[in-house]
């Protein structure tokens, strides 16, 4: 049962969203790390078993253009912000949401017109990124709920 609005007391499921949230968007930080400064074993765990050189993608992922870069970095960092913001009953967990879906959508537009080299088959690609988008627009419209029943000040 949610507490009704005006209460100091945030519902029981703005605990366990906001905790799953911000593991989930920290995972994304933890890779977005990782490929930046080009970590040849954590890539190649995630490229090798697509049949991609890892050394290929180290090279892909350090030739981002500056503007692919920012907006990958908006859309990682955005979604942790949320994440942190929600747990701190703030609304501006919302903008943060929508920056991050601004983010993911430019950077991964660039990420499909400019495949890794190599890459024959993207169906598991496709499948990770469906995922995180789905992920971050119910966290987005979860914000804006929260914000709107007044649990986010």
């Amino acid at each position: 049962m949610e507490e009704p609005v005006g209460t100091d007391q945030a519902p029981w499921h703005l605990w366990v969203v906001g905790t799953l949230a911000l593991l989930f968007t920290l995972y994304g930080g933890y890779d977005y790390y990782m490929s930046q400064i080009g970590n040849r074993e954590y890539i190649a765990a995630a490229v090798e078993p697509l049949g991609i050189d890892a050394d290929v993608a180290v090279e892909y992922f350090s030739t981002f253009p500056l503007w692919a870069d920012i907006f990958w970095a908006i859309g990682v960092w955005s979604g942790v912000a949320g994440s942190a913001l929600l747990l701190l009953r703030r609304r501006f967990a919302f903008h943060a949401y929508a920056f991050s879906l601004v983010g993911l959508a430019v950077s991964n537009a660039y990420s499909y017109s400019n495949p890794i080299p190599g890459m024959t088959d993207s169906a598991m690609t496709l499948i990770v990124v469906a995922v995180v988008a789905i992920v971050m627009v119910l966290l987005t419209i979860y914000a804006r709920r929260m914000a709107s029943r007044g649990v986010l000040r």
